[in-house]
């Protein structure tokens, strides 16, 4: 499965809304779908079995909150939303770091870097909409491109 692919598939009930349009929206629905893959694996692992749930959770959690933020009037509003949508990219970066084991370094990697590539795009979506400056110092994150990321997806065995 790669993005395309997967974007083949979608209901037009979600393609035909204008949050589609979002790139970030989109990047964060995708990485929802490989981690239902990675969170069957890490189910059945007995040491990696709270792990799953909680990856599942945040992960689930970052396209809710991106649609939770979309559709809220006020822009300060918003941003919190996009701000809890941070929080967790980062919750789910750390989970998926915690599960390597299992998932494979290369799996585990791969999200990792989706969620760089999403958690790029909340922060600069978050100042926009809150209409000041992040107090978060510059980091640099060195990760693959996004299509790398979007169209070589590695699976769990």
């Amino acid at each position: 499965m790669n993005f395309r692919t997967w974007c083949e598939g979608l209901p037009v009930t979600i393609t035909d809304d204008p949050l589609w349009k979002t790139a970030v929206y989109q990047q964060a629905l995708f990485l929802g779908e490989l981690s239902w893959h990675d969170v069957h694996k890490l189910a059945q692992d007995k040491r990696t079995l709270s792990l799953s749930d909680q990856l599942y959770r945040a992960t689930g959690s970052i396209s809710a909150n991106i649609i939770e933020g979309y559709s809220r009037a006020s822009g300060k509003d918003q941003a919190r939303f996009y701000e809890y949508a941070l929080g967790s990219t980062r919750e789910a970066r750390d989970w998926y770091y915690k599960g390597r084991h299992v998932l494979s370094p290369t799996v585990a990697y791969h999200r990792m870097s989706l969620l760089v590539e999403i958690m790029r795009q909340l922060l600069v979506m978050i100042p926009k909409y809150r209409q000041q400056k992040l107090r978060e110092e510059i980091a640099t994150y060195q990760v693959d491109t996004l299509q790398q990321l979007l169209n070589h997806v590695p699976m769990p065995d």
